[in-house]
């Protein structure tokens, strides 16, 4: 998914500001606490109709986009 700007809402007065899906109070955590959990995408889509396959998607290019610009700092400094 090109632009998940458009499904995933970062609202403080929502989940604590957690990132969720537009129109929803389902955060991307939700989503891959279900998916990490053994759920499959298509057991999370019957159970949360209101969801798409292009919310999971966009949960997906979300956490990619935060790993990217993730800051890591080495334990060590090679010489």
């Amino acid at each position: 998914m090109r632009n998940y700007r458009d499904r995933i809402t970062i609202n403080p007065n929502i989940r604590s500001g957690k990132p969720c899906i537009v129109n929803t109070r389902i955060t991307v955590t939700d989503i891959f606490d279900y998916l990490g959990g053994g759920m499959t995408i298509e057991e999370v889509l019957d159970d949360f109709p209101d969801l798409t396959i292009e919310d999971i998607q966009a949960c997906f290019a979300f956490a990619a986009d935060r790993d990217r610009r993730l800051m890591v700092i080495p334990d060590e400094i090679a010489i």
